[in-house]
């Protein structure tokens, strides 16, 4: 026999009600929220009922006696366990689905063949210009901080389940305990004071009724100013635009009627855009300056390349040679002052020299015939002077 609940069970019930997560949907043509054993455990276990009093004991001290606790609340019927039951696509739906991809797969092929058929070489250039734009901007979106799609979540329905137990871990179970929340209590009973000093404003002090008078004034200004140049705006942009023949965009608090703050809705006073010929030149001549910037940094990264790879190469040469180049320069060095100490020795004429008696005879007789020629030569000039 089930009894009726206990006013702890009641207040613990009412702790998980608002605090442990959940999640609302349809189950037997009726919107239901439920939620997950194994979160009410967690839930109950970080709660006041979890830690030991003055002379009492925790009610909470393990996770199986948090699923016995909510064994006791299932039977007095705050919740009850329900089977998830994923929904299935029929076969026909499946079966139009791919006849229509089909389809349209085909007559896609069909379009294609007949503009590439009838496209020039400059149409085939302007798509190429666009598919590296393209690519570079998929790179710069392919970041690691960009976010992903969000995948498709499968649909499911809750059915009540037969075996009627908690248990700790991915069940289901369903609310039936919906307790009023003090939030809606309070809000509910402003409403119902607001109601009633409506309704006596008549009796009201006359000091209060011409203040909330000015009060009521002031608002209904407010919000007719508001509305005015709403509509004062979009005249505004519509006379520039007609002018100009849509050349210029002009708006005016160009955020008041946008999704945003009250300050920000008057932040800017005003935008302006230029959307002519010139407009789309300059912005195909800096996606033009661009591209040629980043083939010229890529250029230049490559060239750094090759001058780095050339120095390493003439610095390994360079150190290849030192070693023999050093030899080199040592030995002419050695050749040189071996030269220079030679002819000191032979200006000098003070240092010693071996000499052969060989030598010595062939020296005397150059010397002999030396002095014959020059005899010879002083008797000849005299007579050639007197002649």
């Amino acid at each position: 026999e089930v009894g009726e609940p206990f006013k702890e069970e009641k207040a613990v019930a009412k702790y998980l009600r608002f605090n442990c997560p959940t999640k609302s949907t349809n189950m037997m043509g009726h919107r239901v929220d439920y939620f997950i054993a194994s979160k009410a455990v967690d839930c109950l276990l970080d709660s006041k009922w979890a830690k030991a009093k003055k002379g009492e004991e925790a009610l909470f001290t393990t996770r199986e006696s948090v699923v016995e606790y909510c064994n006791r609340l299932l039977k007095k019927q705050f919740f009850h366990r329900a089977l998830k039951v994923m929904k299935m696509k029929p076969d026909k739906d499946t079966k139009k689905e791919k006849e229509k991809g089909k389809a349209e797969s085909g007559k896609e092929e069909e379009k294609k063949s007949k503009k590439e058929s009838g496209k020039d070489e400059k149409n085939k250039k302007e798509k190429e210009k666009k598919k590296d734009g393209e690519k570079e901007e998929c790179k710069k979106d392919e970041t690691p901080g960009t976010p992903k799609k969000k995948e498709t979540k499968r649909k499911f329905k809750l059915e009540p389940h037969e075996d009627q137990v908690f248990l700790d871990g991915n069940e289901v179970y369903v609310w039936i305990y919906d307790p009023v929340h003090f939030k809606t209590f309070a809000m509910g009973l402003v409403l119902v004071i607001a109601v009633i000093a409506a309704t006596l404003f008549p009796l009201w002090p006359a000091e209060m009724r011409v203040g909330v008078y000015y009060l009521s004034v002031g608002a209904g200004c407010f919000v007719a100013s508001i509305l005015l140049l709403a509509v004062a705006r979009c005249i505004l942009f519509l006379i520039i635009w007609l002018i100009t023949g849509g050349r210029h965009h002009f708006w005016f608090l160009p955020n008041l009627t946008a999704d945003v703050g009250f300050i920000d809705s008057f932040r800017p006073l005003y935008t302006h855009e230029y959307k002519g010929p010139k407009a789309d030149s300059k912005k195909e001549e800096k996606s033009e300056s661009k591209k040629q910037q980043k083939y010229d940094s890529e250029e230049k990264s490559d060239s750094e390349k090759k001058e780095d790879e050339d120095g390493k190469t003439e610095a390994m040469r360079n150190s290849g040679t030192e070693g023999s180049g050093g030899e080199r320069h040592s030995d002419t060095d050695s050749d040189r002052r071996e030269d220079d100490r030679s002819q000191h020795s032979s200006g000098n004429g003070n240092d010693f020299e071996m000499i052969t008696k060989e030598e010595l005879e062939q020296q005397t007789d150059e010397g002999d015939c030396e002095e014959e020629e020059e005899e010879e030569e002083t008797e000849s000039r005299p007579s050639h002077e007197k002649s």
